[in-house]
């Protein structure tokens, strides 16, 4: 009989030559355990989804409390069903108040094709401004807006009209003109090895997108809901955008995402053609219900506002010469080395050693760090110990 991993080998799409083909069975707070019950410390939380670590109690009743009422019931935006509705509430409540029409999708990829259809579409025009070394997604919209030529060259043509500028270059915000629909940045750059811009440059393009009528599309994808010490990232630079893309952490470990307007701009999907926007299971009752819970706990919790003080303790204990830099805002970290091959012997360690981080793909030489909020000191602290003595094994040997 074929082993599970033969088959997932088998059957299941493959998107490398090399998978980590971990296996593993349950997981619960920041801990991930193999089927020998060995526990895994969750350095990356899935990516900057699991906030609140792995199946918190109150997000796991919602999902139970509304599956035995319905599942899907219709495409988006025709039935009025209660968690869409709640969850789209909160959400308005915690944002500025020009935010304050919810688009659900199923993903961050589809909120970012959303949110670029609704900027050509509400302003009239199609020219696009990214930003080189930007992650916005796969599919073909979003990959016309990645600023990484590597990934995306061999699936050309893709979107025409898209322009890229450098972060934290003020003279080429003159690039962003009468022609421009949007302009689209992370707030805090992800998969570039975690970029922070200036904040006299994010006010700058605030100033310039508004100066010439582009929208300000910030996505906060993986930015958003605590991870850099803020609600929202936007937060740290005074501004607010004209679109805000969430998903991640949105869902507590659900599936869903968001593109989120003014009611005038998002009413442009309404006609000419109505329809303008459709999506079969975009916020579906189950992924909100999940979604609201979490934001609750987050929020009645205030985990928001330990991240700093955890952020300083992994500055403090994760120190080793063959460490150039630790960039980034409160658990939204890079931990840069001097080449690829050593960052990826130290992340292979670190994992036999039961800690998962992983490296960027705009930026192979640094290393992941974004563990759940709700991690302990403790944790933090032995984590970083694990992390520097796989550093220290390497670099010697190097």
């Amino acid at each position: 009989m074929l082993t599970l991993r033969q088959l997932f080998l088998n059957n299941n799409a493959q998107t490398t030559h090399f998978p980590l083909l971990l296996e593993f069975e349950r997981a619960e707070g920041v801990y991930i355990y193999d089927a020998d019950g060995k526990a895994y410390t969750d350095m990356i939380s899935g990516i900057g989804v699991s906030n609140l670590g792995h199946s918190n109690p109150k997000v796991v009743q919602a999902i139970k409390h509304q599956v035995d009422k319905y599942m899907h019931l219709m495409v988006y935006g025709e039935y009025v069903q209660t968690p869409q509705v709640r969850f789209a509430e909160k959400l308005v409540n915690i944002l500025p108040k020009t935010l304050n029409s919810v688009y659900f999708t199923n993903s961050g990829a589809e909120a970012v094709e959303g949110a670029l259809k609704l900027a050509k579409r509400f302003t009239g025009r199609q020219q696009i401004v990214a930003f080189h070394n930007s992650y916005h997604g796969s599919s073909h919209g979003a990959l016309s807006v990645m600023g990484n030529e590597e990934f995306k060259q061999a699936y050309r043509p893709l979107l025409p009209g898209i322009k890229f500028i450098t972060l934290n270059n003020l003279p080429q915000l003159e690039l962003i003109t009468e022609q421009t629909a949007c302009v689209i940045l992370e707030t805090i750059q992800g998969e570039a090895g975690i970029r922070v811009p200036d904040a006299a440059y994010m006010q700058a393009l605030r100033k310039r997108c508004t100066d010439v009528g582009a929208l300000l599309i910030l996505d906060e994808i993986q930015a958003a809901f605590g991870r850099t010490g803020k609600l929202f990232a936007f937060e740290h630079f005074d501004i607010v955008p004209d679109i805000l893309l969430l998903a991640k952490a949105l869902g507590g470990g659900m599936p869903v995402g968001a593109f989120v307007a003014g009611v005038d701009v998002m009413a442009a999907f309404k006609e000419n053609p109505i329809l303008g926007h459709i999506t079969t299971f975009g916020g579906h009752p189950v992924c909100c219900a999940a979604g609201l819970a979490a934001l609750e706990v987050l929020l009645e919790e205030n985990l928001i506002s330990t991240v700093a003080e955890k952020e300083a303790i992994i500055r403090k204990y994760l120190t080793h010469p063959a460490i150039r830099q630790i960039r980034g805002k409160g658990l939204m970290l890079a931990v840069e080395f001097d080449s690829f091959e050593l960052n990826k012997k130290i992340i292979d360690t670190c994992i036999e050693n039961g800690i998962i981080t992983d490296w960027f793909l705009h930026c192979s030489n640094a290393m992941r760090l974004a563990p759940p909020l709700v991690i302990s000191k403790q944790q933090l602290i032995d984590a970083c110990s694990i992390i520097n003595k796989a550093i220290d094994f390497h670099a010697d040997t190097n």
